[in-house]
Parts: C-alpha cells; sequence; structure tokens
C-alpha cells in the first residue's frame, strides 16, 4: 500500500539526495525519521526503520523482505550511523542467504545501534536454533492454527517477519480479524516469566511507533511448555495469550 505518491524506499532516496549531497555524510534512524515526520506524517517510524535495514547492502536483517537491486542504497558503519553505499569500494550487497560474509555484514546489534540485540531465545545449542526457525517458518504460513482470521503484518512492502523495533526482532507481528495488531513471541522450549518483560517491551513499541489511533496491540506466547510463572504473570494482564504447541510425528510403509 501507497500512501503517498512514492513508494517508502523512494522517499528514504529523496532523503538522502537532500541529506547526504558531501561525500562521506552520514545519518542516523532518528535524522530519517524526523524528515519524514516533517515532510510525509502518515508514514509511520516502524516503517522507515525497516526499510533503512532493507536498504542496508550489508545487513543481514535485510533478507527477511527480499532485497531488490534498487533498494542497494545505504551501508552500516554500526553503531547507528549510515552512509550511502558505494559500489567500486563497499563489498557486494547480501542479497541472499549465504551473501553475508564477516567483511561485509554488519551484525544485527549494529544495524540500529540504539543498544545491543539481546540474546532473545533461549538455545541450548544449534538445533533449538533450526528448529525455531522452522516453527516460526511454518507459523507463518499457517497463522490461521494460532487464531482464525490472524494475517501477517505487511505495509510498504515490509512483512511481520523478525520485524525489527528498537535494535531487538519480533518473531512474527501479525494483524487480526479486527485490524488490530498482534505481537507473537515463540519458545521452542519452557516459556519462562522473564518472557512477559520481552513482549510488554515490544507491544510497547508497537503501540508507540507504528499502530494507529484505531487499532489496539496485544501479545501472544506460544511455548512447547508454558511455565507456572509464566501463568501467573500472565493472570493479571488481558492483553496476552498464552499458547503450547505440540509436534505429532509419525511414518508410513510404502512397500
Amino acid at each position: 500500500m501507497t500512501i503517498y505518491v512514492k513508494p517508502v524506499w523512494q522517499l528514504l532516496i529523496d532523503f538522502a539526495n537532500e541529506n547526504l549531497e558531501m561525500e562521506g555524510s552520514t545519518f542516523s534512524p532518528a535524522d530519517a525519521t524526523r524528515w519524514f515526520s516533517e515532510k510525509y506524517p502518515n508514514i509511520k517510524k516502524g516503517t522507515v526503520n525497516a526499510h533503512i535495514l532493507m536498504m542496508s547492502t550489508n545487513s543481514k536483517s535485510r533478507l527477511n523482505w527480499s532485497p531488490k537491486e534498487h533498494h542497494n542504497v545505504f551501508y552500516s558503519l554500526g553503531s547507528g550511523t549510515y552512509r550511502r553505499y558505494r559500489p567500486a569500494h563497499d563489498p557486494q550487497p547480501i542479497m541472499m542467504a549465504g551473501d553475508s560474509s564477516p567483511s561485509s555484514m554488519q551484525t544485527a546489534s549494529e544495524d540500529f545501534g540504539l543498544e545491543e540485540l539481546e540474546s532473545q531465545r533461549d538455545y541450548s545449542g544449534g538445533a533449538e536454533f533450526a528448529f525455531e526457525r522452522d516453527l516460526q517458518n511454518y507459523l507463518v504460513k499457517n497463522l490461521e492454527s494460532i487464531e482464525p482470521g490472524l494475517k501477517l503484518y505487511n505495509q510498504h512492502g515490509i512483512t511481520g517477519v523478525e520485524y525489527p523495533v528498537g535494535g531487538r526482532r519480533i518473531d512474527i507481528l501479525a494483524v487480526d480479524s479486527e485490524d488490530n495488531l498482534v505481537v507473537i513471541e515463540l519458545k521452542v522450549s519452557k516459556g519462562h516469566d522473564r518472557v512477559i518483560g520481552q513482549i510488554l517491551r515490544y507491544m510497547g513499541w508497537i503501540k508507540e511507533n507504528l499502530a494507529e489511533e484505531h487499532q489496539t496491540v496485544r501479545g501472544i506466547i506460544i511455548a512447547k511448555d508454558i511455565s507456572a510463572d509464566l501463568k501467573w504473570a500472565c493472570s493479571v494482564t488481558q492483553e496476552i495469550t498464552l499458547k503450547e504447541y505440540s509436534i505429532t510425528f509419525s511414518l508410513d510403509k510404502v512397500n
């Protein structure tokens, strides 16, 4: 959906043309969001930030939104600082999985420099990381299995998969049947009460930076096993729903 005549990525190029005239000029996401608030106030801060990630050639996070050649505009210097991408001097843009190398990639914590990206997931090893990715991919394609009418957030070409919020990532950002925003947090093993602070933080950021006036924000925590502490913590709020998942596996003889 395009609110203005130009899509957001083209408006960011206009921002760069106005503010990065000198060779080596840099900017922060705050500079860009200020410019948008003055010229294009209907574009949300979260949308601008996500586009900066998508348009930064050395940001691994851009892969969440399938960047195209025309999105190769910025280069992250880390600590929330960006400049124009220089094809003759900078590493080749990250365009697909496998392109990201230590010499060309900024870590996720450097994408916005607002604060260090937390170790959001309780991984005990690579197998759990891979499984959470599989679980996430499955749920993205089957959101109605979580709740009837649930759809993946998708605005201005930015989807709700690994949606960036203040230096962190929401596993899945969705929209319900009443057009309200739903923050979904996945835990591959046991869901402990500390996840409450995490998801409330995400919900608060979304409410402040992305939600329209008519939209409410709520959360869903999905885990293999919900702890008693987490149940108690959620018992005092109506804004967070707890769900446990189970997996069924079977083998069928074929000969």
